[in-house]
């Protein structure tokens, strides 16, 4: 096998990062799709039609899916904002302001996209994308040192040794009771599409806040993903072939720490999450170390799929087929948000909620399927005729005050 063989097209693309980008998208959908896209009434619930494969499916969106794919979709937005900022680098460009004026844009879009599904994480990437900027020409030991402690969950430390000095218990059961008072008003709103974008942009969004910045702390694992993606990206790591043994070393590192980890917290009693929030927890640093662990295996996990998956693409019998994906990576920001306009259709009760609420965890699975790949589909014929997908060419015209390229010449 050829080392020095790089991953590009003539336009300069890694293809192999599109390809694994569409796959991610996959995982994606299909975890929206078993959650509903987060919009829950209390439709009639009828009786499953496969009450069996539904345990497995839900077992695979726990252990297999759930926050493993998101964070490969995070991980590359990092590495594609590096590769960004590197080139005009290269050319001698000072592009930082222009890059966050595109971030700009792209909070936009990510706003439009909160009125269809509140938690939609591109106004979250727009944010996390302007600080790398002045983080670009730090040292590499330091991001990863950052990265590292964001994942470990030093947020999450401070957060509740906070809790434990400041807050009372009697607070914290006020907040959770504004909290149900919140979730039964929008529950008994009428259902119209302006409630519903009202919604999101109130509870909504105070959720989406909450999740990503408190006990949970998705954004802090988000932005060290971003960290990682810059680090890798300075490496050239996907730029050009890495020799199998290379590959195969870090699917097997990144599995051992899957299980290793998983072994580790076998040994921690459960948590009780909402006496964590408090910093009443009887065993407060033994839950803090088991979220912890949680998060590195599942990053870990992440990991493995994407050592797997350039693994399996450096061969050209798997390559072929894998480049499937490509097209829906490459329209990877519409496909994301259109995820999150046809989930609000689907599931809000003003629309087809009625129904598709209804429906079991097998139901719904497959039929995450069945929507990727009609935008699969899409993205295939779009991309023969365009030279970007329509959400990536109005973020390219935008950043540069200027409409683009966007049919291919004949």
């Amino acid at each position: 096998m050829e080392q020095n063989k790089t991953l590009s097209t003539p336009l300069n693309r890694i293809t192999l990062l599109d390809a694994l980008r569409g796959f991610a998208l996959l995982g994606v959908i299909l975890m929206h799709m078993l959650q509903q896209f987060s919009i829950f009434s209390s439709p009639d619930l009828r009786q499953p039609l496969f009450p069996e494969m539904d345990q497995t499916v839900q077992w695979i969106g726990q252990n297999i899916i759930m926050g493993r794919f998101i964070n490969i979709f995070a991980f590359l937005f990092g590495l594609s904002f590096f590769i960004q900022l590197d080139r005009a680098s290269k050319k001698g460009v000072d592009f930082r302001g222009r890059f966050i004026w595109r971030m700009v844009v792209m909070l936009f879009i990510g706003l439009v996209g909160n009125i269809f599904y509140s938690g939609e994480i591109i106004t979250l990437y727009a944010v996390f994308g302007a600080l790398l900027v002045p983080l670009f020409r730090v040292k590499s030991w330091v991001l990863m040192t950052i990265s590292l402690l964001l994942l470990l969950g030093t947020p999450r430390v401070i957060q509740v040794s906070y809790n434990t000095l400041v807050k009372t218990e009697q607070a914290e059961q006020k907040n959770a009771t504004q909290t149900q008072a919140a979730k039964d008003a929008a529950r008994d709103t009428k259902p119209s599409f302006l409630n519903s974008a009202k919604h999101n942009f109130t509870a909504g969004l105070q959720g989406k806040l909450n999740y990503q910045f408190g006990l949970f702390g998705r954004g802090y694992i988000t932005f060290a993903l971003f960290l990682a993606g810059l680090v890798v990206g300075r490496i050239r790591f996907f730029e050009k072939e890495q020799p199998v043994r290379k590959l195969l070393t870090l699917f097997i590192g990144f599995l051992c720490v899957v299980f290793l980890t998983e072994i580790i917290a076998g040994m921690f009693p459960g948590i009780n999450y909402r006496s964590l929030v408090s910093g009443q927890a009887e065993n407060l640093a033994s839950g803090l170390a088991l979220m912890s662990l949680n998060d590195v295996k599942i990053v870990a996990f992440s990991g493995a799929i994407v050592m797997a998956f350039a693994l399996l693409y450096q061969h050209k019998n798997w390559s072929k087929y894998l480049d499937v994906f490509s097209p829906y990576g490459r329209m990877g920001l519409t496909n994301y948000e259109m995820q999150g306009v046809i989930g609000c259709f689907m599931f809000s009760m003003w629309a087809f909620g009625l129904y598709f609420q209804s429906l079991g965890t097998t139901e719904l699975f497959l039929l995450g399927i069945v929507i990727y790949l009609l935008q699969l589909a899409f993205s295939s014929y779009w991309l023969k005729k365009h030279l970007y997908g329509p959400l990536e060419w109005f973020l390219r015209s935008a950043t540069y005050l200027k409409a683009q390229p966007f049919r291919k010449k004949k």
